[in-house]
């Protein structure tokens, strides 16, 4: 599942993600699962037609992602993996970042720094010139849906109806999700 939410220049995207690394770190070994986060640049492309047409719309390279996740073999709940990536070169994350706020309360943490644009640009070093006021204000306005659709989607997973393996799950790396 899918859902993104569009301002003037960035986006936050939102999947169910399951995941098996083929290198994990330490103590990190065996598939997770839960709800990944993308503050993502957008994009509006030129019409391709009448004034009628459909536009296109390209969601870019990410600035920021927040991953809620657990070992499969946890409880539901847990948040055993749940960390963040202040850091994105170009397409790739940078390390894990484990935050004790954030494995503690995930959707408190995630819903303050959604409140802060400008503070996550700050952290992650984005220049603030990449985003406008109305994305700024867009995403403080709408952080509360945001954080309700990353809580449904928890349920789904907590649930087993989301973030569930592939048919063909015995690969080394798996990654089902649209992020």
């Amino acid at each position: 599942m899918l859902y993104v939410f569009g301002f003037e220049r960035i986006g936050v995207a939102v999947s169910d993600i399951y995941f098996v690394d083929p290198d994990p770190i330490r103590g990190q070994e065996g598939a997770e699962r839960g709800v990944r986060l993308e503050l993502r640049k957008l994009h509006p492309g030129e019409l391709n037609g009448s004034i009628y047409s459909a536009r296109p719309i390209t969601v870019e390279r990410p600035l920021w992602r927040v991953d809620l996740l657990e070992s499969v073999n946890s409880a539901p709940g847990s948040f055993d993996r749940t960390h963040h990536h202040p850091g994105i070169d170009g397409w790739e994350p940078g390390r894990r970042v484990f935050d004790k706020e954030l494995s503690g309360e995930p959707l408190k943490w995630l819903s303050g720094r959604l409140a802060d644009l400008e503070g996550v640009l700050d952290e992650v070093g984005v220049d603030r010139g990449e985003v406008s006021p109305a994305d700024v204000t867009g995403l403080r306005e709408r952080a509360g849906e945001i954080v309700e659709t990353v809580a449904r989607l928890l349920d789904g997973v907590h649930s087993g109806a989301l973030a569930t393996p592939p048919d063909d799950a015995s690969a080394a790396a798996v990654r089902a999700s649209w992020l």
